[in-house]
């Protein structure tokens, strides 16, 4: 009997220390999945992609484990259009976006490690933005996101003189293959900021940008001119430089010697036959003949009265030379009023092709108008000088 109950008491206590082992087991096992999860950490900042280059993305587990059989997945906007897709152990090419089959690779080297590398090729401007690096394993999973901003820098710079026109010369800045949109500006010699005439830009097939900026110079003021252009994420700079002549500025002398010739032609047919008409009567006036009298009288207003003395008569009568005064600077007022209308008259920017084109046609239209109206000045004063020549001599 004494035996059965030391096995008894044996069994007894055998079996509490079972369940203490038991139950820290099981608790174990009920843990162990936790030790499976894990974060991704992804590159730090922008990543700089050149355009036609290669670019490479790298994400890494967190704690360091083993990723060859889990998912990884690397995408854009949208979960099922991956940029690059590996899956138990493949890389998996048939999900992958169109635009990327046979220009993305995935480096493993260090897949055990938890990190790998997605390495982009030919670069273009579509590749710019957010790329999301996604790790799934089993029902867990996590992602990092990395940023990548495409760049290209232009080394052609080419500046371009138009012919100079009465509006003065427009310098034209050209440039092609940047992006994103560069900054542009006109600096002079001392690095001041020249405020730009226009500019403008259009992208190519490539969704680069190609740039134009204009400048319109009045004046020789600005003879040094410099192109800069900056690109905004790299901080490049770039720039051409042009120096400019004097003799490029000759518009200033256009008007004014189309003005003297004007004046010099109004003059000589408006001023020397008032003149020369005010002379003869003035000789006429001191002659005080009967005859001239009678002729006198006979243009003057009624106000001359038989009694009344010739030369009080023809006083009556506007000077010749103020009339041909009168009829000079109306002239001159209306060729310069068009003149200064047509030439600040802006039809077309000096952005647009045209603009050199329909600053010719307004130059050729100016002088059109200009030869008219001293040509109908000069008819009209031709035939007042010349009637009353008639009539008072």
């Amino acid at each position: 009997m004494e035996s059965c109950v030391r096995n008894s008491g044996v069994m007894e206590t055998t079996g509490p220390s079972l369940t203490r082992y038991f139950v820290p087991m099981l608790l174990l096992q009920m843990v162990a999945p936790s030790s499976e999860q894990f974060t991704v950490t992804g590159l730090q900042g922008p990543i700089l992609a050149p355009f036609g280059g290669i670019v490479e993305l790298s994400c890494q587990l967190s704690p360091p484990q083993n990723a060859e059989h889990m998912e990884i997945r690397w995408f854009r906007d949208r979960y099922t259009q991956p940029v690059h897709l590996y899956n138990n152990g493949k890389d998996l090419h048939v999900e992958t976006i169109s635009r990327y089959v046979e220009r993305t690779e995935l480096l493993k080297e260090a897949i055990r490690e938890g990190k790998v590398t997605l390495r982009i090729l030919n670069v273009s401007v579509d590749d710019h933005g957010q790329y999301h690096c996604f790790f799934k394993d089993g029902d867990f999973d996590e992602e990092a996101i990395t940023e990548v901003k495409v760049t290209a820098t232009s080394l052609g710079i080419q500046i371009l003189v138009h012919p100079p026109n009465t509006k003065g010369l427009l310098v034209e800045c050209n440039t092609g293959g940047w992006f994103p949109q560069p900054q542009m500006e006109w600096r002079d010699s001392g690095g001041e900021i020249i405020p730009p005439t226009s500019i403008s830009h259009s992208q190519d097939t490539d969704k680069l940008f190609n740039m134009k900026m204009t400048l319109l110079l009045k004046s020789s003021s600005h003879r040094n001119v410099t192109c800069c252009l900056r690109n905004p994420v790299t901080g490049q700079e770039e720039r051409t430089s042009i120096v400019l002549s004097d003799q490029l500025f000759p518009w200033n002398f256009i008007w004014i010697m189309i003005l003297s010739i004007i004046l010099g032609l109004l003059v000589i047919f408006i001023m020397v036959p008032s003149v020369d008409l005010y002379r003869r009567l003035k000789k006429l006036q001191q002659k005080g003949s009967r005859e001239q009298c009678s002729i006198c009288s006979r243009v003057c207003t009624k106000d001359c009265l038989p009694n009344t003395g010739c030369t009080d008569c023809c006083g009556k009568m506007i000077n010749p030379v103020v009339v041909g005064i009168m009829i000079l600077v109306l002239s001159l007022v209306v060729i310069t009023s068009l003149i200064s209308f047509l030439h600040h008259k802006s039809r077309v920017p000096a952005s647009d092709p045209h603009f050199q084109l329909d600053t010719m046609w307004l130059e050729d239209i100016t002088v059109i108008l200009c030869v008219l109206t001293v040509f109908i000045t000069m008819i009209i004063s031709f035939i007042y000088f010349r009637f009353r020549g008639v009539l008072e001599i």
